[in-house]
């Protein structure tokens, strides 16, 4: 009986122990379980991307249009060398307002006054043999007359004049060619207005025929000035001739000059997509110079329906520009957006959008329609959720 009783407690503690180390294995086994899931749960937390969004606004009617304009002189010259020499003296300086055919520069060109000098006596010379031929041709003719010489010898005389007036006409000829060279050893304004640009100096060697050469000059008519714009091709069709425009520069803040269009290339640029127009505006002043750049505003609407965003809203793929909208169980959706102005900072979407959308700004170049994302400062549904509202 004693041993039958501890046999019985023996086993009875085996029992125990084996339960207990169940239950401690069923423990352990849940409490990594537990931890497991929630590893999983942050890790997917974690990897849920965070996108801060921006609201559309609605494009006002006084937006008008703003684009980039290039100022140029009304006529503007380049002066350049005809003959070759050296300046002998330059007698107008940048700034200076010369008339039209006012002397800009003198040239020395001492070869080309020896070649006219050459020329003139070859010119006397075939006036010489030309004067000769024709006393020669005139008395053969009167010999001719008295059957004193044959037909043949008289045509023979008439011919030889005929010849030596030629000649002495080819010589004329590159005496005046010469002159008008040596005319251009003075270089002088085409038209009234300013000096702009001045490379000559003293004692400089120029020469003609050089496309590569530095103006010696740059003469600019600046009483009045074109405005050259590039405006986008879905605007081309509101910007006509006669139409006013507010034209701004950096340097006079606060300022601003009339601009009238008075023509356009009425032609789409295949690079740019815009059309080239022109303004013109007064320039009684001298505010306004050749080559400074320019802010052009014109009186145009912004179209109907459309909004403005930031750019960096924007998703540049190969079907065009798009924009990421997430709906408020942080479900994205890409959207195809039609682009009518840049701004820069801001574009101009003019189809598209509602203008209520929620739109992520600086949206991921991975992200594609159905991502879960988290919006800053919101809850939004779980990965369950997420997958119902796919569904």
């Amino acid at each position: 009986m004693p041993d039958d009783r501890k046999t019985r407690t023996l086993k009875h503690v085996g029992i125990a122990a084996a339960i207990g180390a169940l239950a401690v294995a069923a423990f352990g086994i849940s409490v990594r379980a537990n931890s497991e899931r929630a590893l999983k749960e942050v890790a997917a937390e974690n990897a849920m991307l965070t996108v801060a969004l921006v609201a559309p606004k609605q494009s006002g009617d006084g937006d008008g249009l703003v684009l980039p304009g290039n100022v140029q002189a009304f006529n503007s010259a380049p002066i350049y060398a005809r003959t070759n020499g050296y300046v002998r003296r330059w007698l107008a300086d940048i700034g200076d307002n010369v008339r039209a055919g006012q002397a800009l520069a003198l040239l020395d060109a001492p070869e080309l006054e020896q070649q006219l000098a050459q020329a003139q006596a070859d010119y006397q010379t075939a006036l010489a043999n030309q004067r000769l031929a024709q006393s020669t041709a005139a008395r053969w003719d009167t010999l001719l007359g008295k059957d004193a010489v044959s037909r043949q010898e008289a045509d023979e005389k008439a011919g030889d004049l005929a010849a030596k007036i030629a000649v002495a006409n080819a010589e004329l000829a590159n005496v005046k060619r010469l002159r008008a060279l040596l005319g251009f050893t003075r270089l002088s304004a085409p038209f009234d207005g300013t000096v702009t640009s001045r490379s000559a100096q003293i004692g400089a060697l120029v020469t003609s025929g050089t496309a590569a050469a530095t103006p010696l000059f740059t003469v600019s008519d600046i009483h009045r000035m074109r405005i050259y714009v590039r405006v986008p091709q879905g605007f081309s069709s509101q910007v006509k001739p006669g139409l006013h425009a507010m034209l701004t520069l950096p340097e006079y803040p606060g300022r601003s000059f009339d601009a009238v269009m008075t023509r356009t290339a009425g032609a789409v640029d295949v690079q740019s997509g815009t059309v080239l127009v022109e303004l013109q505006a007064d320039n009684d002043d001298r505010a306004l110079k050749p080559g400074a750049y320019a802010q052009v505003k014109f009186p145009i609407a912004a179209a109907a329906g459309s909004v403005r965003l930031p750019s960096s809203a924007l998703i540049f793929r190969e079907e065009g520009p798009m924009v990421a909208i997430v709906d408020n169980r942080g479900i994205v959706t890409l959207k195809p957006v039609t682009i009518g102005r840049d701004e820069g900072r801001e574009v101009e979407v003019t189809a598209g959008l509602t203008g209520r959308e929620r739109i992520i700004d600086t949206p991921p170049d991975a992200i594609a329609t159905g991502d879960h994302v988290r919006v800053q400062g919101a809850t939004v549904a779980g990965a369950g959720g997420a997958a119902d509202a796919r569904g």
